[in-house]
Parts: structure tokens; sequence; C-alpha cells
């Protein structure tokens, strides 16, 4: 009888890589689609993890109608799926479809104060640091916002293509750049006016205005531009 081949859970990944962790860590917004799938799947069966299950049915509805349109009797033919994985994962589709009709009123994000408190609460008690754009219309309402980088800005380089490729394709009227200090303590380092500067220079050439580069902590947050650092 063959050997049976060892299957991987999500379990004995390092806690890094472990979707639940993930999200915890850096919001929904970081995650693949795989990531997102496997957490609702819960599971995997007793030859793969949830994360290879989610593979393997995003591969599957790849190439045809999205997987948004399966049904739940579909699903449950999916070997590995069953009923119970099937019913949760079209259940979370369908309650996203209805939510998706409903446009939120879009946050204002004009004043340093007010960006800041939106942030303090996504990203201070962050224990990695993070470097986020957030979008912005020509109203000063937020559009998106995405997660560019993960770790230091010594080294883990933010670079202009990734900072600005969004607010292109969403024709964003100015990003504001925001990252933390798991410190605590929320002055600038020199790497931080560096890059600032940078993508300063880029939004300029791009014509995307750098509104603000906030960063924050638990000790409270600094504003570049309320303190001049905004390379002009």
């Amino acid at each position: 009888m063959p050997a049976m081949r060892h299957r991987m859970s999500i379990r004995e990944l390092p806690e890094s890589l472990r979707p639940r962790e993930r999200l915890r860590l850096l919001g929904p917004e970081a995650l693949t689609d795989q990531e997102l799938l496997a957490i609702l799947l819960g599971t995997g069966s007793q030859t793969e993890s949830a994360l290879d299950l989610a593979r393997r049915i995003l591969a599957e509805y790849g190439a045809g109608r999205p997987l948004a349109e399966a049904s739940v009797e579909e699903l449950n033919r999916i070997p590995g799926v069953g009923l119970a994985k099937a019913a949760q994962v079209r259940a979370a589709l369908e309650l996203g479809r209805r939510w998706s009709g409903a446009v939120p009123e879009r946050i204002i994000l004009a004043r340093p104060e007010a960006v800041a408190a939106f942030l303090r609460a996504q990203m201070a008690h962050l224990d990695r640091e993070q470097f986020r754009v957030l979008l912005l219309d020509a109203r000063n309402r937020l559009m998106h916002q995405h997660v560019v980088a993960l770790g230091g800005l010594d080294s883990a380089p933010v670079h202009p293509r990734e900072v600005f490729k969004e607010a292109i394709k969403r024709s964003a009227a100015a990003v504001i750049l925001a990252h933390n200090h798991p410190s605590g303590d929320p002055e600038p380092s020199d790497p931080d006016l560096g890059i600032t500067r940078r993508l300063c220079r880029a939004g300029e050439i791009l014509g995307i205005d750098v509104a603000d580069h906030i960063v924050v902590a638990q000790e409270g947050y600094v504003s570049f531009r309320a303190r001049g650092l905004l390379d002009r």
C-alpha cells in the first residue's frame, strides 16, 4: 500500500503565514482571495489544508463563471468541500453581494486630526510596522486604502509605483501616506523623512498630491503636513 502523503495543516505554518493571524494583524484588504476563502472554509480535508482546498476551488472557477455565482449544490460536489463548507461560502458570498449594493457615506479626511483618529483605531495597536496609502477624491473623501509594505522603511523600501498604482487606477485626486511605529513613539525617523520626500516628488510628476504623511503610535501621532515636513 503506498504511503499517504503528509498534509501540512495551517497550524503547522509559521504564525505570520496563517490566514487568520494575517487578517488580525494586517486587515482583510492585505489578504489574497485564497487566504480569505481558506478562512471561510475553516478546515481542509484529510489530504489537503484549507489553503490548498481554497486554491483548488479558485482554480476551478477562475476559468469559467465567477465563484460568486456558484450554488451550494455545485460547491458541495467539489471533493473536500461538503455541505457545511458549501453553505458557509455561499452565505458569505450572498452577504457580500447584498452589502455591496449599499454605498456608505465616504469619510472626509481633510484635517490631520481626523486622519489620525481614523488610522490610530486601525494601526496603533499593531506589533509590526505597516505602510498604508489612503486614496482621496477631490473633496477629501476616502475612496480606498491598502497596504503597500510591511516592516520598517529602512528594511522594506516603499516603491513609488506601488504607492501610486492604485491611485492612478482609481483616478484619485490625492493620497495620504500612513504608517505605524510599534515602539509607541510617533516621531519620524530619517528613513521616514527620506521616503516622504521621494514620494512627494513622484506625486508631483504624476499630478497626484501627497496630502499628508501620518505616523501613528500608542503615544500619539505626527502629521508631516502640520509640521511643514512635506517637500513642496
